[in-house]
């Protein structure tokens, strides 16, 4: 089985993330950037199909040089290869993410693309998606359980919806997202790192893809970004049972305004 999987560099879920007041953005200074969770149970479960069923893992991504990043640490993980695609001058949002990604997978031997649920930095839940339509291929999306029938060339695959666990048949090739509980992604070992600092990293660019920036205009644009408003501090009902029920009752009606 060989399987591409696409990943993306983000901001840690641990980092302090601030809005410039020149551009009403994010302030990208001073920013943890690691590989989306959600990529990860994506890459592992690419690592565990190869284990089991022999094949290649690629990984892949598209973004800025430190996206390269991103790349070395799934070679660390155990990925066979990496390709990384520059986005140098071009604006993107998650539909030209999809179509630079698809083109770059059309130049690709696979049986399987994995793709995480969802990025945490914007939470859109697109490209794998995206993707799988610009390729004309099945896709299931928020996996859970992905068991592969290499004779058969099929999968069978689990989703949670809502109330209920969906199950569903597909054949090979396809594209599937990854869900939290689908696996337990490992740590790179400090031989993967090490053996993954001397591998290469192709670099491509929209024209090594048949592609141009006419071709793949977004179809978005962020205005401005700003922080959800800070909590009050909670508080403390002091009094007998019956004057702390009725003092509760009161701040939630009056001042929270919720009964």
């Amino acid at each position: 089985m060989n399987i591409a999987v696409c990943i993306k560099q983000v901001p840690s879920t641990e980092t302090r993330i601030t809005v410039s007041p020149a551009t009403n953005l994010v302030d990208l200074k001073n920013i943890t950037w690691v590989i989306s969770p959600y990529d990860e149970y994506a890459l592992e479960e690419a690592l565990r199909i190869r284990e089991k069923l022999g094949g290649t893992v690629m990984a892949l991504t598209f973004g800025p040089e430190r996206s390269r990043a991103a790349l070395k640490t799934a070679l660390a993980f155990g990925a066979d290869s990496a390709q990384f695609i520059s986005d140098e001058g071009l604006t993107a949002d998650s539909y030209v993410v999809a179509q630079v990604l698809a083109a770059a997978l059309r130049r690709a031997s696979y049986d399987i693309i994995l793709c995480g649920n969802k990025a945490v930095d914007d939470d859109m839940g697109y490209v794998g998606v995206a993707v799988a339509e610009l390729l004309d291929l099945p896709h299931v999306s928020s996996v859970t359980r992905l068991e592969i029938d290499a004779g058969q060339k099929s999968a069978r695959v689990n989703r949670e919806i809502e109330g209920a666990t969906e199950i569903i048949d597909t054949p090979l090739p396809a594209v599937f997202t990854a869900q939290k509980g689908l696996n337990e992604p490992r740590y790179p070992t400090l031989r993967g790192m090490m053996l993954a600092g001397k591998k290469d990293i192709p670099t491509f660019g929209l024209a090594d893809l048949g592609l141009n920036q006419e071709a793949v205009k977004p179809l978005t644009r962020v205005l401005r970004a700003s922080l959800p408003p800070e909590r009050k501090g909670g508080r403390i009902i002091d009094g007998t049972l019956p004057e702390a029920v009725h003092e509760l009752v009161r701040a939630l009606r009056e001042e929270a305004k919720v009964i």
